[in-house]
């Protein structure tokens, strides 16, 4: 993704990973609403939970897959939570706890 720095910790056994923006960038919104969404949808959130871990034991050594088989589900995510994000207002947390 163009503007954002990607960092992993853990290896193989990975643990966390972040993702980072210029100040300002176009794509931070959406990620928050993403985030903010998924914490207060907890159904949704396990939805993607399990997908992200049939991808994982599916694609273990092919990124592409793994990150095209979440594509559709990111997608419908999204526009759900802009649609959250108008009607609750702009409740985020900028940090992670």
């Amino acid at each position: 993704m163009a503007g954002r720095r990607f960092f992993r910790k853990g290896g193989d056994e990975r643990t966390h990973h972040i993702h980072m923006f210029q100040e300002g960038h176009e794509e931070i919104s959406r990620h928050l609403a993403f985030r903010d969404y998924l914490l207060s949808h907890p159904d949704e959130a396990q939805k993607y939970s399990r997908l992200k871990q049939r991808l994982a034991a599916e694609f273990p050594m092919d990124i592409k897959g793994y990150v095209n088989g979440k594509n559709d589900f990111i997608k419908k995510v999204d526009e759900k939570a802009k649609h959250w994000a108008a009607n609750e207002g702009d409740h985020h947390v900028d940090e992670v706890d």
